[in-house]
């Protein structure tokens, strides 16, 4: 098996979505391991360490379902559906996920930092999870930098979504 030029892989979308799916994956470890390695000095004003945990909790919640979900598309794009519990418990996270980056941000709040660049950072951090979470389930949000502006302005249904509502109208029919 020889090598396959970066630009044919990425074409096949069971490729595609397991570069997608360990991306985000590996986004999460990232965001788990950086306040338990690399920042703790950073984070020194009262309450900045559990305040962060509190914005990032519901990042790494929608990080491990955006995970799973492309990892999982992977034995239906192209030759099927979405299973349709899988829908179900998706379409249940659409619900689930605000309730916990509300909860994250009461947590933030009760837990503010003393010091403004760890109350940016944790603000950061906190927004980053509801983009995520609008890029997942309301608007599509996520293009190559250069198409960005104009291709977030088309207001694209999410691929999840898609998916979401693929699978329940077939088991409406």
């Amino acid at each position: 098996m020889g090598h396959v030029p970066r630009r044919r892989r990425f074409r096949d979308p069971r490729h595609r979505y397991l570069s997608l799916g360990l991306g985000e994956l590996t986004a999460l470890l990232v965001f788990a391991l950086v306040p338990l390695i690399g920042i703790r000095g950073f984070l020194t004003a009262t309450g900045a360490l559990v305040a962060l945990w509190f914005a990032l909790a519901p990042l790494l919640f929608i990080l491990l379902q955006a995970g799973a979900y492309w990892l999982l598309a992977r034995n239906w794009v192209g030759s099927g559906s979405m299973p349709i519990p899988l829908a179900r418990i998706y379409a249940g996270m659409r619900i689930i996920d605000p309730l916990v980056l509300v909860l994250g941000l009461v947590g933030v709040l009760l837990n503010l930092p003393s010091a403004p660049p760890a109350v940016a950072l944790v603000a950061l951090v906190w927004v980053f999870g509801a983009a995520e979470y609008a890029n997942y389930y309301i608007v599509r949000l996520s293009y190559p930098l250069r198409d960005w502006p104009a291709s977030v302005m088309q207001g694209r249904t999410p691929r999840l979504i898609k998916d979401i509502r693929a699978a329940l109208r077939a088991d409406e029919s």
